[in-house]
């Protein structure tokens, strides 16, 4: 199973299972990447996933996939 950047499976990505995937089917790594903020952004800060970043939730993470609640919740932040 291949981890993307914002720490779905990529199996279960809707744009993977669309087909629909920039990266075909390699899935998501940190890189400069158009498509998806949170590849970007985790490549500009040297994070194999969007998790490990001390910053981690942020205002990127609100625009998804994984739900900004959830997130706070991984992170120990959250109500």
């Amino acid at each position: 199973m291949r981890i993307g950047v914002c720490g779905i499976a990529c199996e279960k990505c809707p744009r993977m299972v669309k087909g629909t995937c920039p990266n075909g089917t390699s899935g998501c790594t940190p890189r400069e990447n158009p498509f998806c903020a949170i590849c970007s952004c985790a490549f500009k800060k040297g994070a194999a996933l969007c998790f490990e970043c001390a910053d981690f939730p942020c205002e990127k993470t609100k625009a998804g996939p994984i739900s900004y609640g959830y997130c706070e919740y991984l992170s120990g932040k959250g109500a």
